[in-house]
């Protein structure tokens, strides 16, 4: 893996940023006349699989190795367990939080920290992806996510884009030192008790100490145990202060997360893919993989089979091929105006009329970053038919990343299953 490199104070160029998800981006000028007409050429169409490949960087997940390493002020790109909320205090409200089918409290999936160095506004970015963990309310996104405006979707996967400028209220304008010693800023909003996800305004009516995103997520806490504990926390001094803040804990077993539904934590790591297309040449392998080449073809053939369509077949070994030079990978993140993503499927591919123009600013949307079905497993989600399942994520952002006084902007996501 790459050595983590420092913030460049002067330029903050995105590879020189600690804990960047590091970006391969294509530069407008390093485009030759031949190359912008072929672009325009192909602007009506995400995905074209007659265009030159972009460099494309890989996201892998690890455990990390210390705690402090993925809390908001080191500005993480993680997977699994609690967001680190770029901005701690103006999260997403109302029904943003909730899946729009079923009305429950999204699960966070994962976050990228994907900084643009040519805006000062965008110092700091991070994206924030948020599904529900029903199946069935997936399989109606699938068909939901075909709607056209003025038809309004009912979305369960969501993605929220956040920004800073260098100088904000929330990190110092220095880069962090990476020691362990650096401390958050003091402030956060209060969290739901029972997720530790989202803004917990709704306060339990007994204790008053107990706070929720949603009636739901209240009535999960009192059956698992709140009600027993909820008198005496009422006159407890211990809990008299209690105010759980974003991604931090103190002494108060309140600010615990009381559900054990949430996916595991881990940190996403990244690496070129070009380095991999030496080792392939190389013979270098992957035998001591945790997800092997064999378990990974045993899967492609399984798949496969259910693919009548040429088209889709076509399309399939492409995507086996491509995953293939690094089976572990979880993300593929490529923000240049020609990227595409690999879809497994050929039938059920976004054009560019299916990727809306962005909500905020109405120019277009790009394609960023797309999540690939591995990242269940790591979650340890079963194999069987009700559990939750994708073929991969693709996740569109407005192209300008554009500067709306909302603090989290809501992006496009395009499922396939």
């Amino acid at each position: 893996m790459p050595d983590e490199a420092e913030m460049d104070l002067d330029g903050h160029s995105v590879e020189e940023q600690l804990k960047a998800f590091q970006i391969s981006s294509l530069k407008d000028e390093d485009l030759d006349e031949e190359e912008g007409e072929a672009a325009d050429s192909n602007s009506d169409v995400v995905d074209d699989d007659d265009c030159e490949a972009e460099p494309v960087t890989l996201g892998f997940v690890e455990k990390p190795k210390n705690g402090w390493s993925l809390l908001c002020h080191m500005f993480p790109s993680k997977a699994g367990g609690l967001p680190a909320w770029l901005d701690p205090i103006n999260l997403p409200s109302g029904k943003s939080s909730l899946c729009d089918i079923c009305q429950t409290p999204l699960q966070f999936l994962l976050q990228v920290y994907a900084p643009i160095s040519e805006k000062e506004s965008t110092f700091h970015r991070s994206l924030f992806v948020f599904m529900c963990t029903s199946m069935e309310c997936i399989l109606q996104d699938k068909r939901e996510q075909w709607k056209c405006p003025p038809e309004k979707a009912s979305r369960s996967v969501k993605v929220f884009r956040c920004q800073l400028p260098r100088s904000n209220p929330f990190y110092s304008s220095e880069p962090p030192r990476g020691d362990g010693t650096d401390k958050p800023s003091g402030i956060g909003a209060r969290l739901c008790n029972w997720c530790g996800t989202w803004n917990g305004d709704k306060v339990c009516s007994s204790c008053r100490k107990a706070h929720y995103c949603s009636e739901k997520h209240q009535v999960m806490h009192w059956r698992s145990g709140h009600k027993f504990v909820c008198r005496q926390m009422k006159t407890s001094s211990e809990s008299s202060n209690s105010i759980p803040v974003n991604n931090r804990t103190t002494s108060n077993k309140l600010e615990k997360v009381a559900s054990n539904t949430l996916w595991s934590e881990y940190e996403i790591i990244n690496e070129d893919e070009c380095e991999f297309d030496i080792e392939m040449s190389e013979d270098n392998g992957y035998s001591s993989s945790l997800v092997s080449n064999d378990r990974s073809d045993e899967t492609f053939k399984a798949l496969l089979k259910h693919f009548e369509a040429d088209d889709d077949k076509k399309s399939w070994t492409s995507f086996q091929e491509c995953i293939g030079k690094a089976p572990e990978q979880v993300l593929r993140y490529c923000r240049s105006p020609r990227a595409k993503p690999v879809w497994p499927i050929s039938s059920g591919r976004p054009s560019q009329v299916d990727a809306p123009k962005c909500r905020y600013c109405g120019g277009p949307s790009v394609f960023e970053f797309q999540i690939l079905p591995q990242l269940l497993y790591y979650f340890g989600v079963k194999d069987d038919v009700d559990c939750l399942d994708w073929s991969t994520i693709a996740v569109y952002t407005c192209e300008a990343s554009c500067e709306a006084s909302l603090s989290y902007k809501e992006e496009f996501a395009w499922i396939q299953v």
